[in-house]
């Protein structure tokens, strides 16, 4: 009897130690990716109401703002749409996918705005790449060629804003301007055309060299002279300060190096994406869930806002950029993916069904110094974070 006692007690143990213990990655990976379906048919239901409309994030009364094609985000959704295709198989998704698609083509023509290839790229480069439909190519192509009437050879990079309210600066380069990029390289490739790929090459290269600090933290703005093409200012537009590291911007300089790695093999790109990960992951101020504050030196931190959308995008890059580095660095770059998945697939991040304007994450800040979109949702925060799920769950089936 006393045997059968302590074998009781030591079941006992065994499985609340099994109900205790966190869930497998896979499970949360699962979890988030179907809750992001659920998220985005209800989302579908509402905009393929609204002609020409495109989710971009909620008004302070709850609402949902949307977007038309013109606007930089316009791109993200429907590049959520095909990455859950992907996921699904369902041909619904890529009927879905494809309508919202078609809303944002008009942009191939744009020539005033630097952020075409968020919008074709997310869009149609997703749908080239599920699909093979040999339309995207042309599409791509002549999003190149209105991306590349920004480029300034005398500066060496694409220039960034163009609107009345940045008017100050001569030729603005943002640190964002990088993620840009993966789509010149890949109309090169799809075209031949040499010149999309030396733009690419040339705006990555000057960026290395003036928009980074000493411990490889970014700036967000650089203003180049028109005439001799030398760094004349270095500021902030979004961030707290001009000598501040923006969150958001330092994740798009993580990912925008890693893609040049990716597209280039180039080593100088991989040794730059290295050390913004290092700056990144072992920042003072980076907390133990691996959300980033919304600015790593506002000086209320910790009572500050956190930035899903930064994190997303970290961790994004942080997974594909484990593939390329040595096993030491992949294994705690993707430790600290982990986390971030684990905390945006929380209730603190991860919405539930119906609820968050039909957005997938909550708590993202957009531009916090004019009080536009703080702590709401933000359809490019869902898809990267979309992404770096599905980037997991590629790389750890």
């Amino acid at each position: 009897m006393k045997n059968y006692l302590v074998c009781l007690a030591a079941l006992i143990s065994i499985l609340s130690c099994k109900v205790s213990s966190p869930p497998s990655m896979s499970d949360i990976i699962d979890k988030s990716l179907d809750r992001a379906v659920e998220q985005s048919t209800l989302m579908y239901a509402v905009i393929d109401s609204i002609p020409e409309a495109l989710p971009r994030s909620i008004n302070p009364n709850g609402s949902l703002e949307t977007s038309d094609s013109y606007f930089w985000t316009s791109g993200f959704y429907p590049g959520t749409l095909w990455y859950l295709y992907e996921y699904t198989k369902d041909d619904r998704f890529k009927e879905m996918a494809v309508k919202m698609s078609d809303r944002v083509e008009i942009q191939k023509f744009n020539t005033d705005n630097h952020d075409v290839g968020f919008m074709i790229n997310c869009s149609f480069g997703n749908k080239l790449r599920l699909t093979e439909d040999s339309s995207c190519v042309d599409i791509i192509a002549t999003t190149a060629k209105s991306l590349a009437t920004r480029y300034r050879p005398t500066v060496g990079c694409t220039r960034s804003w163009s609107h009345p309210a940045t008017s100050h600066w001569q030729f603005p380069v943002i640190i964002d301007n990088m993620m840009n990029l993966e789509l010149l390289l890949k109309a090169s490739k799809l075209t031949g055309n040499q010149q999309f790929h030396d733009i690419a090459i040339s705006h990555a290269n000057k960026t290395m060299a003036n928009h980074f600090r000493e411990d490889f933290s970014s700036y967000h703005v650089i203003d180049y002279d028109t005439l001799s093409g030398k760094a004349i200012d270095k500021r902030t537009w979004q961030g707290y300060s001009d000598n501040s590291a923006w969150s958001r911007g330092q994740s798009w300089a993580l990912y925008g190096y890693t893609m040049m790695y990716r597209e280039t093999k180039d080593k100088r790109y991989l040794e730059q994406a290295n050390h913004i990960a290092s700056f990144l992951i072992n920042h003072p101020n980076l907390p133990d869930d691996k959300i980033p504050y919304w600015d790593f030196d506002d000086p209320k931190i910790p009572n500050t806002l956190r930035d899903a959308s930064a994190a997303a995008i970290m961790a994004s890059a942080l997974i594909e950029l484990s593939a390329f580095a040595d096993a030491e660095q992949g294994k705690n770059y993707m430790a600290v993916a982990e986390k971030q998945l684990r905390t945006l697939s929380s209730d603190e991040y991860l919405a539930k069904k119906g609820e968050n304007g039909n957005f997938i994450l909550k708590h993202s800040v957009g531009f916090l110094p004019q009080n536009s979109e703080v702590d709401v949702p933000l359809t490019y925060a869902d898809y990267y974070f979309i992404e770096a799920l599905m980037r997991y769950k590629a790389l750890k089936p």
